[in-house]
Order: C-alpha cells, then sequence, then structure tokens
C-alpha cells in the first residue's frame, strides 16, 4: 500500500470518529438561561464547560466524564450541564462577557452558576489535570467543593 493511500485512509477514518460535542450553532446566552431556570427549579448548579469540537482537552473531558461513574453520577445529581460552543464559527461574545470573559484560563474552562445565575467559580481546567488526563480526585474535589450542598 502507497504512503499516499494509507494517509488518505487514515484521515478518512479520523473525520469519521470526529466528536461533535460542541453545536456551534446555538446561541450561549439562550442556552445559559435556559439552563439557570431548570437549576433554579431542581436545586441544582450550572456547570458550563466552555470549548469547542477543536478542543482535545474538552473532548476528552467530555469522554471521561461519561466513563467515570462517580463523576458522571455527581454530574447528574448536582449539576445542569451546558456545553458553550467557543469556535471560529460562533465565539459566543456575548456569553462569554457575561461569565466574565473565562477563555483567559484556556479550553477547556468550566463557570459554575447558581439557580440565580450569578457566578459563583470559574475552574482553570488544567488544575485538574493530572499527567496526560483528567485526575479523579481533583475533579471530584471541584464538583464537590461547588456542589450546592457544599454552602
Amino acid at each position: 500500500m502507497s504512503l499516499v493511500v494509507l494517509l488518505t485512509s487514515f484521515s478518512s477514518l479520523r473525520a469519521q470518529a470526529k466528536v461533535e460535542i460542541y453545536d456551534p450553532g446555538l446561541d450561549g446566552l439562550i442556552q445559559i438561561k435556559e439552563a439557570v431556570k431548570k437549576a433554579s427549579s431542581s436545586g441544582k448548579h450550572v456547570l458550563i464547560q466552555v470549548g469547542g469540537n477543536w478542543c482535545g482537552w474538552c473532548i476528552l473531558f467530555h469522554n471521561y466524564c461519561n466513563e467515570e461513574q462517580e463523576v458522571k453520577d455527581i454530574l447528574e445529581e448536582q449539576y445542569v450541564l451546558v456545553k458553550l460552543n467557543y469556535s471560529p464559527e460562533n465565539r459566543n461574545e456575548e456569553a462569554m462577557k457575561l461569565l466574565e470573559n473565562p477563555g483567559r484560563f484556556g479550553y477547556p474552562v468550566f463557570v459554575i452558576l447558581d439557580g440565580d445565575g450569578r457566578r459563583l467559580h470559574t475552574q482553570d481546567s488544567g488544575l485538574l489535570e493530572e499527567g496526560k488526563g483528567y485526575d479523579k480526585r481533583k475533579v471530584m474535589g471541584f464538583l464537590r467543593g461547588w456542589a450546592p450542598g457544599a454552602f
């Protein structure tokens, strides 16, 4: 098999396996408003994961949350989750302004809002990493520390 055919096949497989967890067509302000309303009525907080489909660490965190049952459980029990797109297609500038421009910490970046829509915390995701992935102890500490029952 020639190198060109091999590279073309690899590129095709990568395109098919592309993960789409962020929707660039969504208005971030509407996403936040709906999540706050849901959080208010359910006694939860809002966890906004800001990033994009271009971001390897964003996809890694998404997959991590689906694979780690304890993380998945606390997210479902304590938070309304929003995947807020930030990409060349849609920078969600008004939503980013509302969240006090969290992108300065890199991506993904996590923002916690209470049921009234007040920003409680912005988390640099790099502080939750260990080696080439996320550290369960750090992630769980972050999620427990900002859950509604924590204060």
